[in-house]
């Protein structure tokens, strides 16, 4: 170990770090470590600053390890391993201690306690650098292909936005329409377009790009290989199924969502004139003059918001999560019902009413049309029945006039359901893709990575990851197109060499590890007349799960090998040693 010269820098990160632990003494407790040659401490350590005085200390006091103590690795990590590597040190013989969220941040009431777990975590991060050996990515040639799973307006705008920077696209649609859920509507907001209109400018460019080849009736059946360079099946039906097979760099899940159906009689689902909020939207955008529902004109509306969205843990499978949308969605098909009949009077029934941002203008202008908007509380949910006249009767207590007991007679009543998840469990099963606690396909990160998945190579866009509108879904489809074209233009991509090992002369082939495995990472291959473990180099998400179930113990975690985890351990008790 005191062979190494490593270099330690401690932030304060303005007061973050420094307000809770004594960064001096931790600088001091540091210093004397075997194998630490620099020890400094810095107000910001991400600044351009000290970033330079950390490039100028590698350089000049020729130093093969680096240290930072700071913030969280999810913000800066790649930050200081790009000053390694522009100072000329490997960045992976660079380790980053999370001392502000896992010691400053969970300590403030214990400043000795917090500065003394500073230092053990600090020297813990020595011990290992001590031990690091330089890494190098592993690159992988990508061929300049994608495949664009569901052709609702993300997948379209994602395969337009492809084409156009001169990548090929597969383009895959389960039904035997383009479109999706936009292809269906009329009038939308907030620009006020034509839904269908919409969709058949989108399939008219389509066209005009030959790079793209659209599959109708079609739907992924198998997988293999990685990033930049999976081999799809797909399955098209028809008279006869045929299967087509295409190699592609990058895979774009853009799926959708489905509509909450109600359960029978809830809210009084199952009447006559109780719709969904897209059956109230269909109905309005086929009449041609005043809005009519069994052949007699539509004069009352009641709307009951956060149907299927924000329900009650009790509920089975319970949506917890609000649709986001629905209040959008419902508030503009009220001006639209308005603008039909001005006569109509519409009554809007809400928890909470969620018009964000911009849209907050419709909900004004609905209100300046004549909607009444009446607040229910969470447990004093509407009641929707049938009257002795044969009408619907919505009951309920409003809030805003203190509990007022209030009825209202409904042509029709409309139930304002939120966007669930689309059940496509082979799609999952195929991809391997990662589902969040509301079942929708999960992100890495919603801020820094938010279209990106677990599963290299694979990314997820529009509704498929959670309930969006028609301009968020583009939005995230474009950024989905940057994602992949950014690793196919360029022909090759770099991945994390942090991955498994194995020593294969200790593997006695019981294929414990290839159980273990949830990204299929690892196979058998025959050597030398035995049967041994090989990890796809690709594949491999460094997620040391095989390590500790080899009974042979011939798995390694490069970057965090067992070496290096025992030497991390017996520094961080050095402390508490040193203390009894």
């Amino acid at each position: 170990m005191s062979d190494r010269r490593i270099g330690v820098y401690i932030c304060h990160c303005g007061g973050n770090i420094s307000d809770y632990v004594d960064v001096d003494r931790v600088r001091k407790a540091v210093e004397g470590e075997g194998g630490v040659a620099v020890a400094k401490t810095a107000m910001f350590a991400c600044s351009d600053a000290t970033q330079q005085e950390m490039a100028s200390d590698i350089q000049e006091q020729h130093l093969d390890g680096l240290v930072v103590a700071s913030c969280s690795p999810k913000l800066h990590l790649h930050t200081f391993r790009d000053v390694a590597r522009r100072a000329g040190l490997n960045p992976f013989q660079y380790t980053q201690v999370n001392v502000r969220e896992q010691c400053s941040w969970a300590h403030t009431d214990d400043r000795e306690g917090a500065t003394d777990k500073a230092i053990r975590l600090v020297r813990g991060a020595i011990a290992r650098t001590a031990l690091t050996e330089p890494l190098e990515p592993i690159i992988i040639e990508t061929v300049p292909r994608v495949l664009v799973v569901g052709a609702g307006i993300s997948g379209l705008r994602a395969a337009i936005g492809l084409a156009d920077l001169g990548i090929s696209v597969y383009l895959v649609e389960k039904s035997p329409l383009a479109g999706g859920w936009i292809g269906k509507l009329g009038k939308m907001y907030p620009h006020g377009k034509d839904g269908k209109s919409l969709i058949a400018q989108l399939i008219n460019e389509l066209k005009k790009r030959e790079n793209i080849t659209l599959y109708t009736n079609a739907e992924i059946a198998e997988k293999s290989g990685s990033i930049g360079n999976f081999d799809v099946n797909l399955r098209v039906r028809g008279q006869e199924d045929t299967t087509i097979s295409v190699n592609v760099g990058s895979i774009i899940v853009a799926t959708g969502f489905d509509a909450y159906q109600p359960e029978e009689e809830e809210f009084g689902f199952g009447l006559d004139g109780v719709l969904t909020l897209p059956q109230f939207k269909e109905l309005l955008d086929s009449s041609a003059g005043r809005p009519v529902f069994n052949g007699r004109e539509i004069k009352n509306v009641a709307y009951i918001y956060c149907v299927g969205s924000r329900q009650q843990p009790e509920v089975e499978n319970a949506n917890r999560y609000c649709s986001r949308y629905c209040c959008n969605a419902a508030v503009h098909a009220s001006i639209i019902a308005l603008e039909k009949n001005p006569g109509m009077h519409q009554y809007h029934l809400y928890r909470d009413m969620r018009t964000y941002g911009k849209f907050e203008l419709m909900y004004s202008q609905a209100r300046e049309m004549g909607s009444y908007f009446l607040k229910f509380a969470d447990d004093g949910p509407p009641v929707v029945e049938r009257g002795y006249d044969g009408k619907l009767q919505v009951s309920l207590k409003d809030l805003l006039t203190f509990g007022e007991e209030i009825e209202i007679k409904a042509d029709v009543v409309v139930l304002v359901t939120g966007m669930v998840p689309r059940k496509s469990p082979e799609l999952v099963d195929v991809l391997k893709l990662p589902l969040g606690r509301d079942r929708f396909f999960n992100e890495i990160h919603p801020k820094l990575r938010p279209v990106e998945t677990m599963v290299d190579g694979v990314y997820i866009c529009g509704s498929c990851q959670g309930p969006k509108n028609s301009i968020e879904s583009v939005a995230s489809a474009l950024s989905a197109v940057t994602q992949s074209a950014s690793i196919l233009k360029k022909g090759y991509v770099d991945l994390e060499p942090l991955i498994a090992s194995v020593h294969q002369d200790l593997c006695n082939g019981c294929g414990e590890c290839v159980a273990t495995c949830p990204y299929a990472a690892i196979e058998m291959e025959q050597q030398q007349g035995r049967s041994v473990a090989a990890i796809n180099r690709a594949l491999c998400k460094g997620c040391g799960g095989c390590v500790p179930l080899c009974p042979a113990n011939a798995i390694d975690l490069k970057g965090y090998t067992d070496a290096q985890v025992r030497s991390m351990i017996d520094a961080l008790l050095k402390e508490t040693c040193q203390n009894e």
